[in-house]
């Protein structure tokens, strides 16, 4: 089952002298549970691709198709709903809220969505990524790796279509990074959940089920590494 379609997205900034192709015509499917690393030099595109999908980002021209729904055919409004009940992000730096406890973060797409907090879902995300015993803790008081696995928590709460994940290994140490990607490879099997991991790494990228290669804005090889 197809449960993403990118169709000849294509992304320019600028005008004039001044253009620049971020992203150009592409395309391509991703079936549901698949894990997908994106690739590629600083500069390629990779991380347009992934705001453009996310509904973060509007493109020039092409349609980015979530469990059949075009979403850019979305107001604002329905868009920013769209995203938070069926894409969860997880970003380099963590984005949490200081403020909130780690808990509280992770159930915050369900109470901006005024949807009362499902405890089990809670429990269970919980436990698959090892917090449960720092629940109640501020971003302040977790290192880099916990605050990442609350953000991978927060992603995984609503259950989405997809998860998108933008280089969540790039602030953490060796041994953080082995762990979030085995945390993210064990939600993609426990869950079936679709997963898009950007990264440079190529030792992570070869633990997908399949790596696309961005260069220059377009698709430079897309490979199936396990079946």
């Amino acid at each position: 089952m197809t449960i993403l379609q990118v169709e000849g997205l294509t992304k320019i900034y600028g005008k004039g002298d001044n253009i620049v192709t971020a992203l150009d015509n592409v395309s391509f499917n991703v079936r549901k549970g698949e894990f997908v690393a994106i690739i590629g030099a600083s500069g390629s595109g990779k991380s347009t691709l992934m705001h453009l999908i996310g509904g973060v980002d509007r493109p020039t021209s092409g349609k980015v198709l979530v469990d059949g729904n075009d979403i850019y055919k979305s107001t604002e409004s329905e868009l920013a709903i769209f995203r938070r009940r069926n894409i969860g992000i997880i970003y380099q730096f963590y984005n949490l809220i200081p403020t909130l406890t780690a808990e509280e973060n992770i159930m915050l797409p369900r109470l901006l969505d005024n949807r009362k907090p499902d405890e089990a879902k809670l429990k269970s995300v919980l436990e698959t990524i090892g917090l449960t015993n720092r629940s109640k803790h501020l971003p302040g008081e977790l290192s880099g790796g916990q605050q990442q696995r609350a953000s991978i928590g927060r992603a995984l709460i609503n259950d989405p279509a997809v998860i998108l994940a933008d280089e969540p290994t790039g602030n953490l140490d060796s041994k953080s990074s082995r762990e979030i990607v085995e945390l993210l490879k064990f939600a993609n099997n426990r869950y079936n959940q679709t997963l898009l991991l950007i990264t440079h790494d190529e030792k992570i990228a070869l633990q997908a089920d399949r790596i696309i290669t961005i260069e220059d804005g377009k698709i430079l090889r897309d490979e199936v590494i396990k079946q």
